[in-house]
C-alpha cells in the first residue's frame, strides 16, 4: 500500500483533535450537531480501524490512478502528497482539505450529484420501482462530502448499525443496513433503463438477485467482513464487522474477478472467430456506474513470424442517458442543460452496451487472412475514464487476456 508518512501523521493528528471535539459535543448532549456534515474524523476518534480503512484504504488493494479532465486538455487530476494515495472512493469525494467534486470536471461548476451531500434518510424498500434522489444538504455544507453520518445517521438523530449496542450516542439496530437497499439511493437513479449509467443497484436487483444468480448483497463483495470490535476503547465484544473499503473500479482484485473470456474458431480452416465475454463474477453490469467507465476488448492477430496482420477493438460502456450514445444527437445536445456531459458521450458514437450480470456476450469477427498459421490474442482492459485522449493509459488496467492458435486453409 502506498501511504505517505505525512498523510498518516495528518490523520492521527486530526483524530486526536476530534476526540476532544467528540467529547465536548457529547457532554452537551449533541453528538451530531452538524448532521450528515459531521466530519468522519469525529467518528474516527472511537471507531479507529473503520476510520483508517475509510480514509487510508488500509488493508485493501485500492490504487489511485491519476486521470485527466476532459474539459481541461492535458491537465491531470491527482491527489496531493498530504493524503494517502489509496483512500476509498467515498473518502475521495469529500476529503478535507482536498475535496474532489464531479462538478469541477463536468458541468462548469454547477452543483450536481446530491448523493455526495445527503441529509439523513430512511433506507428505501428493496422493491421500490423508482429510486428518487435523497434530499441534499444546504449548499454551504457541500464541502464536507461523504461522511460516516451520511450512511449511519437516521432522521431521528440516531446511529444505525447491524447490532443493538450501548454507546455514547443513541443507536438503533437496522438489519437493512446489511442489504443492498442501503446503497440504492446513491447507486441508482430513477427507474430501470437497461444500458443507462448509474443503475448499479437496479442491475443487481433485476438482473442478479431476482433471477436467482446469487444471494450476495453489495456489502458481501465490496465490504467483506472481519472479526473485531466496532469501537476499540470500549467494553464491547468482537463481532463480524464490515470493512469500510468499498473496493471497486480501483481494485485489481475486483476487476480481475468480474469477467471471464474465451476465443473460438467455429469453423475449422476458416478465418472467422468468436469472442465470448462472460459476466460471472459481478452482481451487476460491467462496467457499471458512471458512463465514463469502459471495458475495451482489444484483439490482435499475428502470423507465424509474430507480425500483426489484423486488429479489432470493441468498447463496452454505459450510455449517458436512456438511449444509446450516438453522434446524430450532437446538435440536439447543445440545447441541453447538461450539454458538456451529453456531448462528450455522443461524440464517441455507438458502442457495445455494458455486459449484464450473468450475460455471455458473443462477438463474431472474420478478418481477411491469407492461408497460414496464426495466433489471436485478446485482452480486456478497464478504463476509468474513456473520455481521456486515447494516448493516455495511466488510468487503465488489463483485467484478463487469452490467446488461440488457429489455421486458415486455402480457399
Amino acid at each position: 500500500m502506498k501511504t505517505t508518512t505525512r498523510g498518516i501523521m495528518t490523520g492521527i493528528t486530526v483524530i486526536m483533535a476530534s476526540i476532544t471535539l467528540a467529547a465536548t459535543a457529547m457532554a452537551e448532549g449533541m453528538p451530531f450537531p452538524e448532521g450528515t456534515a459531521t466530519p468522519a474524523e469525529t467518528c474516527g476518534a472511537c471507531h479507529k480501524a473503520i476510520y483508517r480503512e475509510f480514509t487510508f484504504g488500509f488493508g485493501s488493494d485500492i490504487h489511485y490512478k491519476p486521470t485527466t479532465l476532459p474539459t481541461k486538455e492535458g491537465e491531470k487530476l491527482t491527489m496531493p502528497a498530504t493524503v494517502s494515495g489509496t483512500p476509498t472512493a467515498h473518502a475521495f469525494a469529500g476529503m478535507e482539505p482536498y475535496p474532489i467534486h464531479a462538478r469541477e470536471a463536468e458541468e462548469e461548476g454547477k452543483s450536481c450529484n446530491v448523493c455526495h451531500y445527503p441529509e439523513p434518510f430512511v433506507i428505501p424498500d428493496m422493491n421500490t420501482p423508482e429510486m428518487v434522489k435523497p434530499k441534499a444538504r444546504p449548499k454551504d455544507k457541500e464541502t464536507v462530502g461523504i461522511t460516516c453520518a451520511s450512511c449511519h445517521l437516521t432522521p431521528e438523530g440516531k446511529i444505525r448499525g447491524p447490532y443493538s449496542v450501548k454507546a455514547p450516542h443513541e443507536t438503533t439496530a437496522d438489519p437493512a443496513i446489511q442489504t443492498s437497499a442501503m446503497c440504492a439511493y446513491c447507486h441508482s437513479m430513477g427507474k430501470r433503463v437497461i444500458g443507462k449509467q448509474t443503475q448499479t443497484f437496479l442491475e443487481w436487483r433485476d438482473d442478479f438477485n431476482k433471477p436467482g444468480l446469487g444471494k450476495q448483497h453489495c456489502q458481501d463483495c465490496h465490504m467483506p467482513r472481519t472479526m473485531r470490535k466496532v469501537a476499540e476503547d470500549f467494553d464491547n465484544p468482537e463481532r463480524a464487522v464490515a470493512r469500510h473499503l468499498w473496493t471497486g473500479g480501483r481494485s485489481e482484485q475486483r476487476l480481475a474477478s468480474a469477467l471471464s473470456m474465451a476465443v473460438t474458431q467455429p469453423d475449422d480452416g476458416k478465418s472467422g472467430l468468436t469472442f465470448h465475454v462472460i459476466n460471472i463474477g459481478a452482481g451487476h453490469s460491467v462496467p457499471t456506474g458512471s458512463n465514463r467507465r469502459a471495458i475495451y476488448l482489444n484483439v490482435e492477430v499475428m502470423d507465424k513470424k509474430g507480425k500483426t496482420v489484423a486488429t479489432k477493438e470493441w468498447m463496452f460502456a454505459p450510455w449517458y442517458g436512456p438511449r444509446p450514445d450516438d453522434r446524430k444527437f450532437l446538435e440536439e445536445d447543445k440545447k441541453r442543460p447538461d450539454a458538456v456531459a451529453a456531448t462528450q458521450a455522443d461524440a464517441q458514437g455507438p458502442h457495445e452496451m455494458s455486459i449484464r450480470a450473468g450475460e455471455e456476450r458473443i462477438l463474431p469477427w472474420a478478418p481477411e487472412l491469407k492461408p497460414g498459421e496464426y495466433t489471436v490474442k485478446a485482452r480486456l482492459i478497464y478504463d476509468l475514464n474513456r473520455y481521456n485522449d486515447r494516448s493516455f493509459t495511466g488510468d487503465q488496467t488489463e483485467i484478463n487476456s487469452t490467446s488461440l492458435s488457429f489455421k486458415v486453409n486455402k480457399g
